[in-house]
């Protein structure tokens, strides 16, 4: 109702359907990345564009610079050009064999990854990573590690779940996939409850961390388990 009425508002005001759309847009557009966080940045890709730019210049003129050789890997995985990433990781494992965080990135390029036993591959390199760290990252490698299993092992998904939310106990995130791989296992009381929650810890949330966790509460909140 409240978009009708600000088109409305907005035609009136400056008198083309068209322009009057195209302005409400970039308000939603706005608001969205101000307060939310659904909608991508549009501004995020071109400056990592020039980022990775200038580290390929950079490795070329010093192909010994390990740190810009991950960092350039890191980059291209955003870009989800995960093969290339690869291929700068996997050099790289000597040199940084004591980095949790690179050994979390190797597992999560891999994991993207449909090569043979790419997924095996990645479960080892995340498990480095763990035993290096186990807070590593905040607990995100048991993300990675949940996403993994969710078709072939539902249950350790849900295990993987349970340890990234011991770590980030204020994760809407993690109650929102959880009650996903609930839902998936038929378990819908389960299901349920992970989804109020969610809602729940979002309401006792600083207004700082709100706003990282907001998407996963609206997410959340249009969830309907049947």
């Amino acid at each position: 109702m409240f978009k009708i009425l600000g088109f409305i508002f907005l035609w009136r005001l400056l008198g083309n359907p068209f322009l009057a759309l195209l302005v409400l847009l970039i308000i939603l557009y706005a608001l969205d990345r101000r307060y939310v966080g659904l909608f991508p940045s549009f501004v995020k890709p071109l400056k990592r564009r020039g980022a990775i730019r200038r580290l390929r210049q950079q490795v070329n003129m010093n192909p010994n610079d390990v740190p810009a050789k991950h960092e350039l890997a890191r980059l291209l995985m955003e870009r989800k050009q995960y093969k290339e990433a690869k291929e700068w990781l996997m050099p790289l494992q000597d040199a940084l064999e004591n980095s949790a965080e690179f050994w979390d990135d190797l597992g999560t390029c891999l994991a993207h990854l449909s090569e043979p036993e790419a997924a095996e591959a990645a479960e080892a390199a995340i498990g480095n990573a763990l035993s290096i760290n186990p807070r590593v990252k905040y607990g995100t490698p048991y993300l990675t590690l949940a996403a993994l299993h969710a078709r072939t092992n539902p249950e350790a998904a849900i295990r993987h779940l349970e340890s990234f939310r011991a770590i980030q106990s204020s994760s809407c995130e993690a109650y929102y996939r959880l009650a996903l791989l609930y839902d998936d296992l038929g378990r819908k009381e389960e299901a349920a409850k992970a989804l109020q929650e969610c809602k729940t810890i979002y309401r006792m949330l600083p207004r700082y961390k709100k706003r990282q966790e907001r998407k996963w509460v609206l997410r959340a909140s249009f969830k309907k388990i049947k």
